[in-house]
């Protein structure tokens, strides 16, 4: 059988094969962060596609650590609810474990949609506000500087994460992401590029790792124990002088004594003077080069859309599972097409099973939803 299409644990947590759905935010949100109709069709055709696990976009664990105004949040138990609602209809079709993101943007908050131009929205506007990072240094020149957070209020935002997975739990969800990569708050405060401070959590690599570490252990303890946390982060800035892969390596080994149920390996979004050639793979070696010093499961990405391709990162060892993004968005069914061409055999919808080409004579067999 394919690497690809052998199980994996994250902890406690079984997946049928190594497809991950990666987080991808879809900007859909009320103005309360509540999941709307094109969430439940959304996480519906995820639900379907045959993938190991679906991660759900950054979620916010405050109102102001949101992208966009557009955003989930888990601030709150009527958030909670809603999503619930949504899972609670997805388990009558589909086995597949949802996980969430749970996330603070800092200073990358406050922004308009993609599709709108992603331009900062002014704190005076009805949908802007006052964003908050380690130091008050902008994203962007000529952006309004974000708030460097106080010692009080750093404690704030580690109990809001912990409130927040507690949630995650309630709704539904059966594992659970820390976002701390792609030049969001907890990225911030790790790369000495944003993190200025001279306090516990700045200079240092121990005092700028301090946020992260605090936040997962709070997180740990805010959940039942043995559930699943993991956490994606950006192995390097891509920008001289900034956060380095041999930082992620270190951050990683922590991560894991404490307890990770995996690491989810990307890079940049820091500062935008990083400079990134674009090419099949191109994140992949850092993922191997923290597996090589991490005995928890890593989670590749970058330009992965082939089959093949994904089977060869894992069949040399690079990482232990493969994370999809826009190529699943392209290809809602990208687990069945891969699983025939690498012959392998894939759960699907028993609903589905007569539309198995002819060449396929073995493709599919129907899942259990009562297993999960």
């Amino acid at each position: 059988m394919p690497l690809l299409f052998k199980k994996i644990h994250f902890s406690k947590l079984e997946l049928d094969n190594r497809i991950i759905i990666a987080p991808m935010c879809q900007y859909s949100a009320n103005l309360e962060g509540e999941a709307s109709y094109w969430h439940e069709q959304q996480w519906g055709s995820y639900a379907l596609s045959g993938a190991g696990m679906c991660v759900i976009e950054a979620t916010a664990v405050q109102a102001q650590g949101r992208i966009s105004y557009a955003d989930l949040g888990l601030w709150n138990d009527q958030q909670a609810q809603g999503i619930k609602s949504i899972l609670d209809k997805i388990r009558q079709i589909s086995p597949m474990p949802f996980a969430v993101q749970l996330a603070h943007a800092g200073r990358k908050a406050s922004t308009e949609k993609p599709w709108l131009g992603r331009d900062q929205v002014p704190v005076d506007h009805a949908h802007g506000w006052q964003t908050v990072s380690a130091s008050d240094l902008p994203f962007e020149a000529g952006q309004q500087p974000p708030h460097a957070l106080s010692l009080d209020e750093i404690q704030c935002l580690i109990a809001d994460f912990a409130q927040a997975a507690k949630r995650a739990v309630t709704a539904g969800f059966s594992l659970i992401e820390i976002h701390a990569a792609h030049g969001y708050l907890i990225h911030q405060f790790l790369s000495p590029l944003s993190n200025q401070r001279d306090d516990q959590y700045g200079g240092s690599l121990e005092n700028r790792m301090r946020l992260c570490l605090e936040v997962f252990q709070a997180m740990l303890e805010a959940v039942p124990e043995g559930f699943p946390v993991g956490v994606r982060l950006s192995a390097q800035d891509w920008v001289e002088g900034g956060w380095s892969v041999e930082e992620s390596i270190s951050l990683s080994q922590q991560l894991e004594k404490m307890g990770a149920a995996y690491i989810h390996v990307s890079s940049g979004g820091l500062d935008v003077k990083q400079h990134i050639t674009l090419k099949p793979n191109y994140q992949v070696p850092f993922a191997a080069a923290i597996k090589k010093h991490v005995n928890i499961p890593v989670i590749a990405v970058g330009l992965i859309t082939e089959p093949e391709q994904a089977e060869q990162v894992l069949q040399a060892g690079e990482a232990d599972a493969i994370g999809l993004a826009r190529a699943m968005l392209y290809d809602p069914r990208w687990p069945w097409h891969a699983a025939a061409q690498l012959n392998a055999q894939i759960a699907i919808a028993p609903q589905y099973l007569r539309c198995q080409p002819h060449q396929y004579k073995t493709l599919f067999y129907p899942f259990n939803i009562a297993s999960n």
